[in-house]
C-alpha cells in the first residue's frame, strides 16, 4: 500500500482542496487522477529525478512516484553544472519529471524527459510498494564536506516522522499550511507538501516569499500554519514594525514553525511582542528527518528546539564516546539519535553509512546541551561551531544569539581560529545595522561577556556587508574570508 496517498481523511473522489500554487489549484480528486496517471507511466522505473521547481507539477511528480513505488530524486533547479553531473552520475535516474514549461539545463540532455500533466484519469491507480522499507526519496546532502551523498529515505521513515509531528502539533485535515520553501529538500517537500497530504489538509505555496503574501494567506485567507526558515521570520519581524495587518494575520495562525537553522532569540522576542504568538522551533536533518520539537501551548522557549518526538531516542556523547547524562544546560556533547525516522543509508556508500553510526545511533555532528526538563539547545556543528578556547568547550550558537541582542548588530556568525595561548580564539563576523557606525570590538566583547561569561566573549571582530548563506538561509561559515 502507499504510505501517503490517498489519505484516509480525503478520498480520491474528494473535492477538497489539496494543493494551491498561485493560481493553480488541485483537489484531492484531481491530484489522484494526475498522480495516478503519471504513476502508471513510470511504474517499473529504477529511479526518477524530479526537477523540483516551486510548482504543483513537482508535488504531482513526487506523489506519482510514491504511488508507483519508484524512488524520486529531487533536483535543485539552481544546482551548478558540476554538482548536477555528480548527482545524475550517482543516482542514475531513468527519467526526469518536469513542469512542461520548465527549461532544463544542458546537463540533463541525456536523461529522458517526462512532462508532468496536472490532469489525468486512472481507474485504479498503483497502490505503492508493499515494503515500507523500500526507498521513497533520495535527497542529496549539501556537500559541505565532500561530494553530495544520496540519502535513502524509506516510506517507513517518512511516515514515522510525519506522524510524530502530527502528534506533537495536533496537525489535522482542517489545517491549511502556508509556506514558500523550496521543494528539493526535507523541509519544503516532506514537511511542507507530504505532511499536509498525509493529514488530508491543504498545501498553499506562495511561490516566492513575501510578508505581504504571508499576511494575505494567513488569518482572513484561511491559513492556519506557517512554515519558514529564520531568514523569513527575520524579514517578518522587520516588517511587523508598523504593519498591523501582518501582525493580525500572524496572531490568528494556529502554528508558526521555524526550522533548518536556529532562529535568533531577538527575532523570537520581536515576533512575540508584536503578535502575542510564539514561534515553534523543531530540529531535524536530511538523514534523520525530524528529531525534536518545542510543543505548542507551553511557555516560550527561545533558543531551544524542544524535546524528542515520539519514537525518537536522543543522547549527548562526549569526545571520548562516553554518554553524557547531565541536564544542566551547560555540558556540551554531540547529538546522537535513533528511531524509525532514520534514513536507510547513503546510496552506494556503505563505508560512509557505517561511519555515520555508533551502533544503531546516528552521529548527527550537531553539538548541544540539555536543559533540566530534557529540552535540547543546539550550540552549533561539531566541525565548524565547537570552539575550544582556554580549556572551555564553547558553542558558537549562544554567542551568535548574544551578539544579535546588541542593537547595532543585524547579522552575526561566530567561528574559532588558532591562538597560541588559548588554543582557539573566538572570532565574530558582524553585519552592522548602520555600516557607517558599526559597534566597536570592545563594545561587542563587553556585551557578550555581560550576557554569558567572560571566556565566551569574541577576541576578534570582523565586519562584512553580508554573511554568505545557502538556499535555506544557513550561514556558510567555510565561505567566510580566511575561515578554517
Amino acid at each position: 500500500m502507499s504510505a501517503f496517498f490517498p489519505p484516509p481523511a480525503a478520498g480520491a473522489d474528494s473535492d477538497r482542496t489539496a494543493l494551491r500554487f498561485g493560481a493553480t489549484t488541485l483537489t484531492y480528486g484531481e491530484l489522484a487522477g494526475a498522480a495516478g496517471s503519471l504513476a502508471a507511466r513510470i511504474t517499473g522505473s529504477g529511479r526518477v529525478a524530479v526537477w523540483a521547481t516551486p510548482s504543483a507539477h513537482t508535488a504531482v511528480a513526487v506523489v506519482g512516484a510514491l504511488l508507483a513505488g519508484v524512488p524520486a530524486v529531487p533536483l535543485n533547479p539552481r544546482t551548478g553544472e558540476r554538482e548536477l553531473a555528480h548527482i545524475l552520475g550517482d543516482s542514475a535516474p531513468s527519467a526526469v519529471l518536469a513542469d512542461p514549461a520548465a527549461e532544463l539545463p544542458a546537463g540533463l540532455t541525456g536523461v529522458p524527459r517526462i512532462d508532468v500533466a496536472l490532469t489525468g484519469t486512472v481507474a485504479a491507480p498503483p497502490a505503492g510498494p508493499d515494503d515500507p522499507e523500500s526507498p521513497a526519496l533520495i535527497v542529496y546532502t549539501s556537500g559541505t564536506t565532500g561530494p553530495p551523498k544520496g540519502v535513502l529515505l524509506s516510506h517507513r521513515a517518512l511516515a514515522a516522522s510525519l506522524d510524530a509531528l502530527a502528534d506533537a502539533w495536533s496537525w489535522t485535515a482542517d489545517d491549511v499550511l502556508v509556506h514558500a520553501l523550496p521543494l528539493f529538500h526535507v523541509h519544503g517537500l516532506v514537511l511542507g507538501v507530504l505532511g499536509p497530504l498525509r493529514r488530508g489538509g491543504e498545501v498553499r505555496h506562495l511561490g516566492a516569499f513575501s510578508a505581504a503574501g504571508v499576511a494575505r494567506e494567513l488569518g482572513a485567507g484561511g491559513g492556519t500554519m506557517l512554515f519558514g526558515v529564520p531568514t523569513m521570520y527575520h524579514r517578518l519581524a522587520d516588517a511587523l514594525d508598523g504593519d498591523a495587518g501582518l501582525a493580525a494575520a500572524l496572531s490568528v495562525a494556529r502554528l508558526l514553525v521555524s526550522g533548518s537553522a536556529a532562529l535568533p532569540v531577538h527575532d523570537h522576542e520581536r515576533i512575540t511582542a508584536a503578535t502575542g504568538r510564539t514561534v515553534v522551533e523543531r530540529y531535524g536533518m536530511t538523514e534523520t528527518l525530524m528529531n525534536t520539537s518545542v510543543l505548542p501551548g507551553g511557555a516560550p522557549r527561545p533558543g531551544t528546539v524542544g524535546v524528542p518526538l515520539a519514537g525518537v531516542g536522543l543522547r549527548l556523547v562526549d569526545e571520548d564516546g562516553s554518554v553524557l547524562g547531565a541536564y544542566d544546560g551547560e555540558t556540551v556533547g554531540e547529538v546522537q539519535v535513533r528511531g524509525p525516522n532514520l534514513f536507510s543509508g547513503y546510496l552506494g556508500r556503505p563505508e560512509a553509512t557505517a561511519a555515520a553510526f555508533d551502533g544503531d545511533w546516528f552521529r548527527t555532528g550537531d553539538m548541544a546541551v540539555r536543559e533540566a526538563d530534557g529540552a535540547v539547545r543546539l550550540v552549533g556543528r561539531k566541525a565548524t561551531d565547537l570552539i575550544k578556547s582556554g580549556g572551555y568547550k564553547i558553542g558558537a550558537g549562544e554567542i551568535e544569539n548574544a551578539l544579535l541582542d546588541h542593537p547595532g548588530v543585524r547579522e552575526a556568525a561566530v567561528t574559532g581560529e588558532p591562538d597560541p595561548d588559548l588554543g582557539e580564539r573566538i572570532v565574530a563576523w558582524i553585519v552592522a545595522r548602520d555600516a557607517e557606525k558599526p559597534p566597536a570590538e570592545s563594545e561587542l566583547a563587553a556585551h557578550v561577556a555581560g550576557l554569558l561569561a567572560p571566556h565566551k566573549r569574541p577576541r576578534v571582530v570582523r565586519y562584512l556587508d553580508a554573511l554568505p548563506r545557502n538556499d535555506m538561509g544557513k550561514v556558510l561559515k567555510k565561505a567566510l574570508p580566511g575561515a578554517r
